[in-house]
């Protein structure tokens, strides 16, 4: 069991170890700029043709969604697949905490370094789309964190609960690159679900893709979304993976001691 005081000196210490590779998360946060680059795109698209959101509009929604990106940005999977090759995890679980909670402060600790540089690119927004320049309504930022913190947690769980498959097979990462591939199209990452055909929509928005990105932005935005409703999707998905993530790792424990560890 993790108790506060735990809980802060893991976050510390991973954040203190975080500090040490500020160019590298500084490179981290760039590699994620693919919102920045189609906001270009859909801005470019909507000035020739009729959307339902305006280029101003187009401009807000993904710089929301490059924010929200740096904030919920999930590797677990492969640190996992790394600790059962290498024989890493066996260290783990000689200490008295769940494995998990290592990852957990590794992720939020890498998410603390780069609020500044997130604080940064929004200062460059404002110069560069003063027209697009907004600042949320003070319910909308609150709403909007506490999804971000869904959406994170979310991500997370689902990742994790593929990199259990890495008691079984060496390259369970490439689950998650199958996974991406539907995650990147219907999260509204590419666009935004409002370009979408409405039948399309409607099957979309009861998987856990919009959630993990689209949720998140359109609610800085200030569009109008069924938060409840939203938040019961996002908390379904997350306990059923988490469910089947619990049964893995039991399992999986089990594969692993019979593989000599």
């Amino acid at each position: 069991m993790l108790n506060l005081r735990k809980a802060r000196t893991l976050l510390l210490a991973h954040y203190a170890h975080m500090l040490e590779y500020r160019a590298e998360i500084f490179l981290w946060v760039l590699s994620n700029s693919l919102p920045i680059i189609l906001m270009g795109v859909w801005i470019q698209a909507s000035s020739q043709g009729k959307f339902d959101f305006t280029p101003q509009e187009f401009a807000r929604y993904f710089f929301s969604v490059f924010v929200v990106r740096q904030l919920t940005a999930v590797w677990v999977i492969w640190e996992f697949e790394r600790e059962i090759l290498e024989g890493q995890l066996s260290l783990r679980l000689l200490q008295p905490i769940d494995p998990a909670w290592h990852h957990v402060a590794r992720h939020l600790a890498e998410k603390m370094t780069r609020i500044p540089l997130i604080a940064l690119f929004c200062g460059l927004f404002f110069v560069l789309y003063p027209d697009a320049a907004w600042i949320p309504r003070l319910s909308n930022l609150f709403l909007g964190i506490i999804a971000i913190a869904l959406s994170f947690t979310l991500a997370f769980v689902i990742q994790y609960t593929f990199a259990m498959l890495a008691f079984w097979t060496e390259r369970a990462s490439a689950i998650q690159q199958f996974w991406f591939l539907f995650y990147i199209f219907l999260s509204g990452t590419i666009a935004p679900l409002e370009v979408f055909p409405a039948s399309v929509r409607q099957i979309v928005e009861w998987t856990p893709f919009p959630y993990m990105m689209h949720f998140p932005a359109v609610l800085l935005m200030g569009l109008p979304v069924e938060f409840g409703k939203s938040v019961l999707i996002i908390l379904s998905w997350a306990i059923a993976f988490l469910i089947i993530n619990r049964w893995l790792w039991r399992r999986g424990l089990k594969q692993y001691s019979g593989m000599g560890a």
